[in-house]
């Protein structure tokens, strides 16, 4: 496993990136957003060395930052003219009604191949996801759960914060439920303590990290976004761990079963039948795209 740890980091660490005009770049004048906008369309256009997915956050489309979201994401595209990259995607944040996504799907009109992904970080939006999808007019591809808004939403302190929440399992739970039947990938929170400073600060933030990491696969959430570099190391090794100390028994159920000809089976006081085995299924799946394991891997543990 360190093995190919070492090489994903070396050498496709970051798989999707979003250029970021919300929380994470803050309050600036219109000149210097203005600029930085057309800045970082340029420096796409070149597509030198970009991730294999990439996009932009704009601020919400609502309240005192609507005008503001426009005008970058005018101001960006102008800038990137033709020069849109494969996949290219706008995620909007702070969604509180289906107007908000309305608007950025007219906005996009002119982009046809612009997805539009949503920002699940509110009560309001919780309660009308579908609604949301719907609005993006075909475009959604992908939810992504804010959690500190939606935690400070509920009424939750900064005492009690943290992605392992109860409230924030609802909230995946929800969002899976209403996902479900459209296809429609999550994306997990990210983790706020950074792993940065004294050695023994870094290591407390990536076992954090890796906890939230893994607690997010249990429940069935195998995607996530991080605000700081050192976060890949501790989201690879959580995600390709979890993957690795469970591929030899998984392998046996899944083996066991089909050597069965999928009638019920048991190994141990572990029973399987076809409902258990799509979770062995998806297991190997999930493995092989994640690059914990090959897949020759894959088929030489179930076959």
């Amino acid at each position: 496993m360190e093995e190919k740890l070492r090489y994903k980091l070396q050498i496709d660490p970051v798989e999707d990136f979003r250029i970021d005009f919300e929380d994470g770049y803050g309050i600036r004048s219109n000149e210097e957003e203005d600029h930085h906008a057309k800045q970082a369309a340029s420096v796409v256009a070149t597509g030198d060395e970009l991730p294999q997915r990439i996009g932009i956050r704009i601020r919400a489309l609502s309240g005192a930052t609507e005008e503001r979201a426009k005008r970058t994401l005018h101001l960006f595209l102008e800038e990137l003219g033709q020069h849109i990259p494969a996949g290219f995607v706008v995620t909007l944040p702070k969604i509180t009604s289906a107007h908000e996504v309305s608007q950025l799907a007219e906005l996009l009109r002119p982009y046809p191949g612009i997805g539009i992904e949503i920002m699940i970080e509110t009560p309001q939006a919780m309660r009308e996801i579908q609604q949301l999808v719907y609005a993006c007019e075909g475009r959604c591809i992908g939810a992504h759960f804010g959690a500190y808004d939606y935690m400070a939403s509920c009424g939750i302190t900064s005492a009690g914060q943290t992605l392992r929440h109860p409230a924030c399992d609802f909230a995946r739970f929800t969002m899976q439920m209403q996902l479900a039947d459209l296809g429609i990938p999550i994306a997990d929170g990210v983790t706020n303590l950074l792993p940065s400073g004294e050695t023994s600060t870094v290591h407390a933030a990536w076992k954090d990290h890796a906890d939230c990491v893994h607690h997010a696969l249990t429940c069935g959430i195998y995607q996530g976004w991080d605000i700081h570099p050192a976060q890949l190391v501790s989201r690879y090794a959580a995600v390709y761990s979890f993957f690795a100390r469970n591929t030899i028994v998984t392998g046996q159920r899944l083996k066991n079963f089909l050597a069965q000809e999928q009638q019920a089976t048991r190994i141990g006081s572990q029973f399987d039948d076809a409902a258990t085995v799509e979770g062995l299924k998806n297991f190997f799946e999930r493995a092989v795209q994640c690059g914990a394991i090959t897949s020759a891997e894959a088929e030489q543990l179930t076959r």
